[in-house]
């Protein structure tokens, strides 16, 4: 499958420093398939939902997976480094530099998953959840050119696993985000993001897109519930992202709403 024809410009490494931050929890993503994986890759499982103890881990998993593809291309290998550009590019240190540098890396390996084998769901999503960061990054308006490749591999992901909860986030943001004249609709990501808390009540990160959305929406009351909701969650899927963004968003939000009804 090519991608050469929307894929955005290399930008250098990633420098070493940064704070803690993760959009997405998606410690489900990398599949298991016969083959060599590196011990990194079950590092990084955990590491994904605990690295707001220590960051620096996220560097070290990076370069050693870096260092193991050269030798082993296997699927576990390559999806857990799109994997984990993907929560480097995310924290909120980075520079845009930065960023676009770690996306555009992990949108490069989850390429090469998806031409080891074009049905991995994992290789699909993290093209598409690296594609979409990318371009949010760059800037909506410049980077519609990359919302229709958004839009085909979350369907890809939905066809061939509607049971994947995290690619629910992905979808419900695409259009969250996408103005209504391009593309946009609300009633679908309310559904998108609905549909991904029937599968897992305490992604919290799918709980604050429906939110988000129900504030958009002027349903206020609504949105105020799910706000709630994410503050008194005691077992959140992800508690790196609870503890560094969904909560932090959840208590600014619920203030700015709390006059409105």
């Amino acid at each position: 499958m090519s991608r050469s024809a929307d894929r955005p410009p290399i930008v250098g490494g990633v420098p070493r420093r940064f704070a803690s931050g993760l959009a997405v929890a998606a410690f489900l993503v990398v599949a298991a398939v016969a083959g060599a994986q590196s011990p990194l890759v079950d590092e990084l499982r955990h590491a994904a939902t605990r690295y707001h103890e220590d960051p620096s881990q996220l560097l070290r998993i990076r370069d050693g997976l870096e260092a193991a593809i050269k030798s082993d291309e296997h699927v576990e290998n390559l999806n857990a480094l799109a994997w984990v550009y993907y929560v480097i590019g995310d924290l909120p240190d980075a520079t845009r530099a930065q960023k676009l540098a770690a996306y555009d890396r992990g949108r490069q390996v989850a390429t090469r998953v998806i031409e080891k084998e074009p049905r991995n769901v994992g290789g699909h999503f993290w093209y598409a959840v690296n594609t979409g960061r990318w371009g949010q990054t760059n800037g909506i308006l410049r980077s519609l050119f990359l919302l229709p490749t958004v839009k085909r591999e979350v369907q890809t992901v939905l066809d061939l696993d509607p049971s994947f909860t995290p690619v629910y986030n992905l979808a419900g943001h695409v259009y969250y985000e996408v103005p209504g004249l391009l593309g946009g609709d609300l009633d679908r990501a309310e559904a998108l993001f609905r549909k991904g808390l029937a599968q897992d009540p305490r992604d919290t990160a799918i709980r604050l897109g429906l939110a988000k959305t129900l504030i958009r929406k002027n349903r206020f009351v609504e949105a105020r519930r799910e706000l709630q909701t994410i503050l008194d969650e005691p077992a959140p899927r992800n508690l790196a992202d609870w503890v560094l963004k969904d909560s932090k968003e959840a208590r600014a939000l619920l203030e700015s709403i709390k006059a409105r009804s």
